[in-house]
């Protein structure tokens, strides 16, 4: 029987993978590390998820030479502030670190884990909130995520010269998904062990063992820092925004 249904309510906690390098940014450093708006990606990360008081613990998982985290996210501190430097090769072998750290350090396997993108850095509070409310008596978790608005044009096979559309696939019903993705530890250990490697979310991982988690409806400045120009937009609605919240 799991713990939350035991009488004891489930905690929440942050898990931030930023062992990745960040290759497709063209950047010199990895781009968790990049700043913008007078601080590091991920440090305006952090502050969001700082804000969010239902969170128990924010747990960043770095590389373990990592030698940079602590100058790109100097304010990164206190009793809600865990770091670990056990990330992997893949985004999965760091989150399944991760989560093993977090029962290290004595979180429940009936515990909510939001795992979020440490270069997702427009993040708002009020949108982790949104989550939680809408999976905390979710039986198998939810993420954020935005339903497709644009056309979507299938490429043709990779050798071909140049780029063309092999196909046009039909947009209904398809969305988007953004982090935080949000699950019980336990069942996403479990889910990602059965994975493997090859998947690029957590969610992936859960509909893998036959369960479907919850679309909650993101916002389109949730979006995650990737290419060159994506680093200049975000500065400008960083620079325009009139709160933090």
């Amino acid at each position: 029987m799991n713990d939350h249904s035991q009488g004891t309510s489930p905690r929440c906690y942050a898990l931030v993978p930023c062992a990745g390098s960040g290759s497709r940014a063209g950047l010199p450093q990895p781009k968790q590390y990049a700043s913008i708006a007078g601080r590091s990606v991920v440090a305006h990360t952090l502050a969001a998820l700082d804000r969010v008081e239902r969170l128990a613990a924010t747990l960043v998982v770095l590389a373990p030479d990592d030698d940079q985290f602590q100058d790109a996210a100097p304010g990164f501190c206190g009793a809600r502030a865990w770091v670990a430097r056990c990330g992997g090769d893949t985004r999965a072998a760091t989150v399944s670190s991760g989560l093993a750290e977090l029962q290290r350090r004595g979180a429940r396997p009936g515990d909510w884990v939001l795992v979020h993108d440490a270069a997702r850095c427009l993040l708002r509070a009020i949108w982790v909130d949104r989550l939680i409310d809408a999976c905390l008596d979710d039986a198998v978790g939810g993420l954020l995520a935005l339903p497709v608005a644009d056309t979507l044009k299938q490429a043709g096979l990779a050798g071909e010269v140049g780029d063309r559309v092999a196909a046009t696939i039909d947009r209904s019903a398809k969305w988007a998904a953004q982090t935080p993705q949000m699950f019980r530890l336990g069942a996403l250990r479990e889910a990602l062990a059965v994975a493997g490697a090859a998947v690029t979310d957590e969610a992936s991982a859960i509909e893998a063992l036959g369960q479907a988690p919850r679309l909650v409806r993101g916002e389109f400045e949730n979006f995650k820092l990737t290419f060159p120009g994506d680093f200049a937009l975000a500065a400008r609605l960083l620079a325009t925004r009139e709160d933090a919240a």
